[in-house]
Formats: structure tokens, sequence, C-alpha cells
């Protein structure tokens, strides 16, 4: 007789989502979709009147391609603004540039030289734009690939003229408030600029330099011996001897400063036995190291004093001889005792500090050297020459005139441009400033710090470091592609015009009409009439972190669903002296409040060796390529996975474990859609209480999911999200429900309930998990979205959270004992398969030994117990009842044994288990009873599993 074949009787899986994610392929469309369905406009327009969360994007600057740093930061402020949407917020995301600045002018004078080579500063400043525009074209198409949801068509650049516009309200707002003032004093300058720096535009790398000990020789040794009280030996030669490692500097000397509360030695030694004696002037706690370093071995100390006692005396610049350049001997409280020899070098044009106490004692703060690094023709020895080139021949000279003590090569920390990666120098120039003290902007800055939330919390300290012990903030430079400080000032006092205020304004209304090139086309007659005799314009541009510092204010303005202070601010960690810096400086400064409620940081990209990427060490890993091969949802399941509050570790071989990842997560929710196939949940879904209990535990268990994913969305802890995801994908589905589901969703009749009751939990599941998805895996998200049966929004991005069902009952089972049964029954199936006594696990019965106390809740499923543990049959007995061979079963926890053994019954072709009751049913003779009735008769009840 022949066998029947009952294929058509079981109800596989069967879907359209692909299990092959091709997602560089699939992605664009979904992108392309996304545009031509304005998805972005139809959420906004469904957000409206929510409330507001607003992430406030710190602008990247339109220059380059994009690189994994990008990737990181934009997708970690996607999967924010998606996941607050989620969460019933109203939360734009309004993308923006920073666009003016040097690394642009850069790229225009590569191609047309300076300006007034080929081009005039009017067509300069055109190319420039031209040339920004371009990079950001190119750049949004990247952040657009990866998913990055926004309002794409309308950022906000800081090149608008209504943003350059609103600019200059906001510097005009700061100027009334009291925090600008010009000064001459020195700043970062960068040769290859041939502009000031900001603070933030300076990175400190190693370099080596010529480290030496100079000795100014007194210039009145009477005078010393009567202030000292030296003996009538004082009368040998008598240096002060400083250290310094900018020899450079040297021509622009105008004191040395001492330590007033500092114990200073005379010591007297000979160079050489033929060389007369001489005496020299060193901090004690210092002279055995100079000494030592100049090659001196017999000397001794002849006179001890402290440094106040050395205030006023002069000595003469080692450059000269004579009465014709002596410079005093100052106090000063920034000496140290760390290196050198006690004695500072003062050069008030060249160093801070120096300006500082050169203030006090009013010294000339002298500036030789020309804005191209050269010094001015007026400096003797050396016009003209570069002053990094000119450490050699000043210490040569410095030898010939007997000053020099010692010379080394010295490596040092010394400040770069962070653009050029070029070393800077300190030089005077005119400049214009934002005080950090006059309206006490260094204490309000430090106040409001303390009302924001920082994440990860060390971020509070270190920006608070940086407002304590930041100098005032230099925001002019000698550029032409930079928004204008559009000041007018006295011609003779260099006092600003007193209607500041008003011409700013004046001026601000021609920008946004005109832009940039309103203020230098500009006749100063046709605002100042009979004044412009008398004020002219500044020539300067504002320092670029002032364009986007004030962007709480600018895009505030410009974009009503864009408000301030803004409920977020999320950048890469160097930005504390960054974007940061400048935004609280600025707000401050305006409105006397943080432009932020909080601060999220990330680390930096660096390979699986913890090596920053470089292309010497051809470990750079590029977006594009990644996007290209494996997709954007995997780059972004890698961004999400990591714990970006270190650095972030990525290589091929990671990005390869991330993808198998996502092939998880995906095959998961393909099954849930393959056994959703034909299901209306308008229609078909049971109420709670018909489910099976099994089902309604896996809607338990996913709103406990659900409960931890929204929290750390809310968090901000994707890496626990992905985490929780992955696990729940991977045990409680993969490894445990889906695998006990399937019996009962192949073989139970298509529409009985106990197929029904699988099918309701499993929409519920996956209506749950596609938007934990969502802000993660959006291509992904979306396509699952699509393929899930019943009425939903057109996009994913359209809803909210999923409400689950409200399942209390805990139908009198304990799953956590039973999941430790299935445990300890896989285990000893696998060691059974090892030994080949059993294949599949309906190939095994179980039975499980217990004391009385544990029997209920072993025994909670009754005769399903065997779904449950999928063999073929299981059975619970109490230990008094066991039956003699029960001596071979596996104690596997107290009270409880199990033994596990092939089943000698005959195998249902249908179901697969082995059973007793094969045939029993004539008209299906290789059929087990339950199948028969599935197949012809209402079909099997289900109670628990």
């Amino acid at each position: 007789m022949t066998t029947r074949d009952y294929k058509d009787t079981i109800h596989l899986p069967q879907t359209d989502f692909p299990m092959k994610a091709d997602l560089a392929r699939r992605e664009p469309d979904l992108l392309a979709w996304w545009d031509s369905e304005d998805i972005h406009g139809k959420l906004r327009a469904a957000a409206k009147g929510r409330p507001k969360y607003v992430l406030l994007d710190g602008p990247p600057y339109a220059n380059g391609a994009i690189h994994i740093g990008h990737a990181v930061n934009k997708v970690l402020k996607d999967i924010v603004v998606k996941s607050r949407t989620l969460d019933g917020y109203d939360a734009p995301y309004v993308p923006g540039w920073d666009c003016h600045g040097l690394p642009i002018e850069h790229q225009i004078e590569k191609k047309y030289g300076r300006v007034g080579n080929k081009l005039d500063a009017k067509a300069f400043r055109a190319a420039c734009r031209k040339f920004a525009e371009e990079q950001i074209d190119a750049q949004r198409r990247d952040f657009r690939r990866l998913g990055v949801m926004g309002d794409w068509q309308h950022p906000y650049k800081t090149m608008l003229p209504r943003y350059e516009a609103e600019q200059l309200r906001a510097f005009s707002a700061i100027i009334r408030n009291g925090h600008l003032y010009k000064g001459f004093k020195p700043v970062h300058w960068c040769l290859d600029c041939r502009s000031a720096l900001a603070e933030a535009e300076v990175e400190y790398e190693e370099r080596t330099d010529p480290s030496i000990d100079v000795r100014f020789g007194v210039a009145d040794p009477r005078e010393w011996e009567r202030r000292l009280g030296l003996s009538a030996q004082a009368m040998l030669p008598l240096y002060a001897v400083i250290w310094t490692t900018t020899p450079w500097t040297l021509p622009a000397n105008r004191a040395i400063t001492v330590h007033p509360d500092y114990d200073y030695s005379i010591v007297e030694y000979s160079a050489a036995p033929a060389e007369p004696a001489a005496r020299l002037i060193l901090a004690s706690d210092l002279a055995e190291q100079v000494m030592q370093r100049a090659g001196v071995a017999a000397w001794k100390i002849v006179h001890k004093l402290k440094g106040a006692d050395l205030e006023n005396l002069r000595v003469m610049h080692p450059f000269n001889t004579g009465d014709a350049h002596t410079v005093p001997i100052i106090l000063g409280q920034h000496v140290t005792l760390d290196s050198g020899t006690g004695l500072v070098h003062t050069a008030p044009g060249h160093g801070l500090d120096d300006y500082i106490v050169g203030m006090k004692y009013g010294l000339e703060v002298d500036n030789p050297v020309g804005p191209d690094g050269r010094f001015l023709e007026r400096v003797p020895y050396f016009a003209g020459q570069k002053v990094l080139e000119a450490n050699g021949g000043i210490i040569e000279l410095l030898r010939q005139k007997g000053a020099l003590l010692h010379a080394r090569n010295y490596a040092h920390s010394y400040p770069h441009c962070w653009r050029h990666k070029s070393p800077v120098i300190f030089r005077a120039t005119p400049q214009w400033f934002i005080s950090m003290e006059q309206a006490e902007l260094r204490k309000a800055a430090l106040a409001e710090i303390r009302k924001v939330q920082w994440m990860p919390e060390w971020g509070e300290a270190r920006i608070t470091s940086m407002i304590e012990n930041r100098p005032d903030w230099c925001i002019s430079r000698q550029r032409t592609w930079g928004v204008p400080l559009s000041l007018f000032v006295h011609k003779e006092t260099g006092e600003l015009h007193p209607r500041t205020s008003e011409l700013l304004e004046a001026v601000a209304e021609r920008v946004e009409q005109g832009g940039i090139d309103a203020w230098f086309d500009l006749d100063a007659r046709d605002l100042l009439g009979a004044d412009a005799e008398t004020y002219e314009k500044t020539p300067d541009v504002m320092d670029v972190w002032f364009d986007s510092g004030v962007a709480h204010h600018a895009v505030a303005l410009l974009r009503p669903e864009i408000s301030a202070p803004a409920d977020l601010y999320l950048e890469g960690s160097d930005q504390h002296r960054g974007w940061f810096h400048s935004s609280l400086l600025t707000s401050v400064a305006q409105h006397r409040r943080a432009p932020y409620r909080a601060v999220l940081t990330h680390g930096f990209t660096v390979d699986e060796n913890g090596r920053k990427q470089s292309k010497s060490l051809g470990n750079v890993i590029a977006p594009q390529k990644v996007i290209g091969s494996l997709g954007a949802d995997v780059l972004r399941l890698w961004v999400a996975a990591t714990d970006y509050a270190n650095e972030i570790s990525v290589s091929d071989e990671i990005l390869k474990r991330m993808a198998d990842s996502y092939r998880r997560i995906r095959n998961t929710a393909r099954f849930l859609l393959a056994n959703l196939g034909g299901f209306d949940p308008a229609h078909d879904a049971l109420p709670v209480d018909r489910m099976v209990a099994l089902d309604r535990w896996a809607i338990r268990r996913t709103a406990e999911v659900q409960a931890e994913v929204i929290e750390a969305y809310r968090r901000y802890a994707f890496h626990l999200i992905y985490q929780k995801v992955h696990n729940f994908c991977a045990v409680d589905l993969g490894g445990f429900y889906l695998d006990v589901l399937k019996d009962r969703l192949y073989t139970t009749p298509l529409n009985s309930d106990a197929r029904r009751s699988a099918q309701s939990a499993m929409i519920q599941i996956g209506e749950a998990m596609v938007r934990w998805l969502a802000p993660i895996l959006s291509f992904t998200s979306e396509e699952i979205w699509r393929a899930l049966p019943g009425e939903r929004p057109q996009s994913v991005f359209l809803s909210t959270w999923h409400d689950l069902p409200d399942v209390e009952k805990s139908d009198g089972i304990d799953w956590d004992t039973l999941l430790k049964l299935r445990t300890d029954v896989a285990r000893e199936l696998e060691r059974l398969r090892g030994k080949g006594e059993v294949g599949a696990s309906l190939d095994a019965e179980v039975e499980v030994h217990c004391s009385a106390k544990r029997f209920a809740g072993l025994n909670a499923l009754g005769d399903e117990l065997r779904f449950f543990l999928i063999t073929s049959d299981a059975r619970v007995t109490r230990v008094e009842s066991a039956p003699p061979g029960s001596v071979a079963a596996i104690t596997v926890g107290e009270g409880v044994s199990i033994r596990v053994t092939p089943s000698v019954k005959t195998k249902c072709v249908r179901c697969w288990h082995h059973r007793p009751d094969i045939g029993v049913i004539a008209a299906h003779p290789a059929l087990c009873a339950r199948c028969a009735g599935n197949v012809d008769g209402p079909g099997e009840t289900r109670r628990h599993t």
C-alpha cells in the first residue's frame, strides 16, 4: 500500500522577506522610497503638537569626504532622534555645516593663489562659497546613505546670509553685555595660516628644539653689591642665568622673572683652570642640575637670597654690551622649579604669562616678528630671517658674546596648528578678545556647567578645568573667508563707535540680503555720514568657532522647530575644547545660560589593537566601502553595539562579526514573518485569555525586554539595546520559544486556536521588535514593517512604541524551573548524540524523577512537557514511585534527576514524533493519533505549549 504524502497538511513557513539581506543593493531603493513618499515630511506633520525634544547638530566642516568618525557621530544622533520620535516626542533633526575658515581658503589658494594673485577678495570669497557647497553636497549624499533621516533639503549652513546676519546680532548682544575688548597681546599665530588662532585650534605635539642656558651680565655691579650685601669679591663677573627652548624669542626679551618666595643662590665657578672665576644667580633647588648640564664639576655657593631681593635690579641683554640694552629682574608667580634655572626669560610679545607680568611692570610689548614669521628689518643680526630657522644663528651669536652657558637639543610638547600640523608661535598683535573676567563670563560659565547633565560624567570635570584655565578668547582672524567683525573703530584711539549696537544691526540687515560681501562692499559713509572721516571698518573676520558657537542662537531663530536651549549636544570628546566650549561661552555671554541641557560625548575610532587609524598603518576603514559591501545597517549596528564612551574599535574582522549578529536578528524577524502568512490580526488574533500559556509567557517576556530597551534608549545606552535585542533573538526566541513553537505552527490546523494563539503572540513580538530595531537597523526595519500583516502607518518611523497586551497572569507555571530542566535535558541529549545513540531530539524520551515538593512545578505542563522539551515523550514521576531503572538517571538539581533514552517507538511520518499510537486511526496508518486528528478532525487542544 502506498503511504500518503502529508506535505500539503504541514504549514511550513512562507514569506517574500528574503533570507539574504543584500543591503548594499536594497538600501538605496528604500532611501529613494523615503524621498518619493516624503516620509520625513509626513513624520514632521505627525509629530506636530507632541512634547519637543531637540538635538542640535554640531556642524561638520564642509571639506573632504566623510570618515568613519563622521559616520559614528551621525548614526548616534540619528539613533537618538528616531528613538525619541518613537517615544512620542516631536524630535526634529536639522543637519548643519560649518562653512567658513582656513581649510577652505587653502583649497582655493592652492588653485588660484593668495587673494590678489588671480582673484580679488570678492571673487575669492565666491570661489570659497562654491567649493563649500560642493563639499556639502558630497557629504550630504554619504550621510543620507547611512540612513540618517532629517531635513537634508534645508540644512543650516554658517555661510547662509540669514545665519551670518544672526551671528552678527549675537555678536552685538555680547558686546552690549560688556564682554568685548581690543588688546595688543600675544596670541597663537600660525605661520601657514598667517592668522591668529584660538585655543581650540591648537594641539600639542612632540617637537625637538634647542634648549639653552643664557647668561645675562649684571648692568651695575655696585648696585648689586649695595642691594644684596655682597662682599668685595662680588666684583667678580656676575650673571643671571635663564633657560629657554625658544632662542628665537630673545630679541624680544624685556625682563627676567623670578619667584618672590623661592630661594636663590649665587654660585661661584670657573669654567677652566686658566679662566677667571665668575658667579651665576640660580634657583637653589636647580643649581646642581644647571652646573651638571654645563659640565662644571667644581662650584660653590657664596651667597643666598630670596627672589624678592632681586626685584628691579637690572641686567644686560646678552646681544649687547654696556648700557645699550638693559632689562630688569621682576617678580612673577608663574615661575616654577620643574626645570630650567628658576629665572624666566620674559618677552611680553611672545608669551601670555610674560604679557601678564609685563603689564604689571609696564614693560614694552614688543613684537619684532611679521605675519609671515620673519624678523622685521629693525631686528639686529637677524632681520628678514624666518624665526624658527634663526635658532642656530642666535645660539652662535650668544656663543660669540660669551653669553651661552650650555646648549643641547630638547624634546618637549609644543603647540601646533591643528589644521596644518605645523608649529605655531606666540606673537603679539592687535586683536579682538572676549574677556573671561571683565563681565564675569568665566564665573557665569562655570555656574552653568554645573546645571548640565554630562555623559560620561567626567565630561563635567574636563570642561570645568578648561574654562577655569583658559585665557581670553581671541575672536579676530586676519583672513578673507569668514564673517566680518563689522565694527567701526576710531582711527586714532581705536575705540568702538558709540552707536556700535545700532550699526551692527544695520550691517546685519544688509548681510541678511547680500551675505558677507555686503560688509566688504559697504562704504562707511553710507552708515556713518560725517563720522566716516574719523572711523574706519575693521578688516578682520571672526574665529570660525564663533560661527558654529552661536548655532544655538542662529538656528533657533532661522528654524522655528529648533528651540533653545537644546535638550542634547552630541559630539566627539574633543569638542570639550571645541564646539561645546565655544557654544557655552557665546550662550552665557549672550543669554546668561548654557545652550544645552545635556551633553553626550563619544570616543574616537581605533583599530582592534587600539591604534589610531592612519593610511600609513593601512588600518583605515572607510564608511563608503563598508556600506558598499556589508550595507549601512551593519555599520549602524556596529555603532550601536559599541560602548561609545570609550575608544571605538573597528576593523574588517569586527565588522564581519557584526554582520553575523545582524543575520541572527534578520533571520529571527524572517521566521516571525514566514509564520504569519495568511494571518490577519484584525480577524485572526486571539484575546490573551484564550491564548496558550507559553504564548502568554512570550508576550510577558517581550514586554520585559521592551521596557528595558526603551529605558536604554532614554539613557543613550545603545550598546545595551544591542545586547538585549540580540539575546532576545538568540536565546528567548531562537533558542527557546520559536523552537518549541514549530511543532504547533506546522502541524496543527491552519485556523485552530493552537496555531492562531502562536501567531497572535508572534505578531505582538514582531510589532514590538520592529520598532526596537528601527532607530538602529533603519533600512531593515522598514523592510520588516512592509512585510508584517495588518493595517499600519506607511512607515515604521510614523509609529511609536507598540502597546503590548497586558499579560499579568502567570498561569501557575514556573517557567524558570522548566527552562532549567530544558537546558539539562538538552545537555544530556547532546551527550547521547555524540555517542550516536540519538539523532534529532525527537528520537529521545525523557523521564524526570523528583521529590514530592518539586513535582507540581515540574509537572505543570502535564502531557505537553514533551513539546516543551522537543522530545517524543516526557514524564515526571515522584522519586518514591520511580521505576527500578531510575538508578541510571542523572542528578540535575536538589531532588531532581533525569533519564534520557532513545525511543524505540514508531516514528510518525508527519510530526516525526515516536509514538505508541501510530496507526490507531485506520485511515492514517502512518500517523500518530494526534496528527490524524489534526488532519481530519477539529485539531488538538493546547493549553500550555
